[in-house]
């Protein structure tokens, strides 16, 4: 089993959040956001832990998701 590859993401000052899908095309997991959506709608991907279903949850500070191997972080 691939250990998983962690990524941190930094929101900037003037947002609060980060949808899901935009942080899955941002840090180049996905190739486009239909991808991002796909891979969402399949129930592919963990945010705190749980299936997310939602393409464009909220993500922020403190709120975790885990997609292919790869485990990301939001922080402020």
């Amino acid at each position: 089993m691939k250990p998983m590859t962690n990524h941190i993401f930094t929101l900037t000052d003037n947002n609060e959040f980060i949808s899901l899908d935009t942080l899955l095309k941002l840090l180049s997991l996905v190739a486009s956001g239909g991808e991002a959506h796909a891979a969402i709608k399949e129930g592919l991907v963990l945010v705190n832990g749980e299936v997310e279903l939602q393409k464009r949850k909220k993500m922020r500070s403190g709120d975790k998701a885990e997609f292919n191997g790869q485990s990301i972080e939001v922080k402020a």
